[in-house]
């Protein structure tokens, strides 16, 4: 289980900005970036080139 309040402390490595948790997917979101973050057994994996894009429907939802 991620920790809340990690979310106070993270940010998105390419902009810095901050990032949206989806419980769903088990994903941290860039909106900014239209990156997907995903995180593995309770760890963000913060690395650009293992972060997935984000369709245009995805990022206006």
């Amino acid at each position: 289980m991620l920790d809340h309040n990690l979310f106070e402390i993270i940010a998105c490595p390419v902009c810095k900005g901050k990032l949206h948790f989806d419980k769903a997917q088990q994903e941290l979101i860039c909106k900014f970036d239209r990156l997907a973050y995903p995180i593995t057994e309770g760890i963000p994996v913060l690395i650009e080139e293992k972060a997935r894009e984000l369709s245009l429907d995805e990022v206006s939802s």
